[in-house]
């Protein structure tokens, strides 16, 4: 089954407010908005979504699209970084390098790479089976995880290069197709924008974006 995984673009951030409670930021709400109404959402699609406010915001926007509501879980969070709270971009940069080139060491008390691809991948799984055969599944949440979930899908390596830094957008708000019973990665992070409509049409009219 082919489905849709997305980031959630640019948050408003606090250091005096949990990160899971950030919610998106003026220009990131324009950017999620946009993609919601770009024809990307099919009406009935299945919309799943972490619980982290922005990753719920998102996904608020894209259910209205499809006419559907969000089903959310806490499994589908991002790695668990609570053990140092808000870091400044440099320092939660150097954080995140390890994080990956280091997937079964905990970062300063992080939630270990090895631990949040198993999470993530088997919640997914577990969605998945849930949606009734040729019905969409879109999948609302974050950059590490989601990086890790399209690792285990493509069969690679967990790799900072293949972080959504790194092959789509910065500041978040970028998504790729996956299968993950069939084990086929669809496309690689695209940033919103960039995102064409027929990459997550039906398979029989549409073309495999390798």
């Amino acid at each position: 089954m082919r489905a849709l995984y997305v980031s959630h673009p640019q948050v408003q951030m606090n250091a005096n407010v949990p990160v899971p409670l950030w919610g998106l930021s003026a220009e990131g709400r324009r950017r999620a908005e946009a993609f919601a109404v770009s024809g990307v959402v099919p009406k009935g699609a299945m919309i799943f979504s972490s619980r982290e406010r922005k990753a719920l915001e998102l996904a608020e926007l894209l259910a209205a699209q499809a006419g559907t509501l969000v089903l959310s879980d806490h499994l589908m969070g991002e790695n668990d970084r609570s053990s140092t709270g808000f870091l400044p971009p440099e320092l939660f940069e150097a954080h995140a390098d390890r994080f990956f080139a280091e997937p079964e060491v905990s970062v300063a008390g992080w939630e270990r790479a090895v631990d949040a691809q198993r999470r993530i991948v088997g919640t997914v799984a577990t969605a998945l089976a849930s949606v009734p055969r040729g019905v969409p599944a879109i999948f609302c949440g974050h950059g590490a995880v989601g990086s890790l979930l399209k690792c285990h899908v493509a069969g690679r390596e967990i790799s900072r290069v293949e972080d959504q830094t790194r092959t789509g957008g910065t500041g978040g708000g970028n998504c790729f197709v996956f299968d993950l019973r069939g084990g086929v990665l669809h496309s690689e992070w695209t940033r919103l924008e960039d995102f064409q409509p027929e990459w997550f049409a039906p398979v029989a009219t549409a073309d495999v974006l390798l």
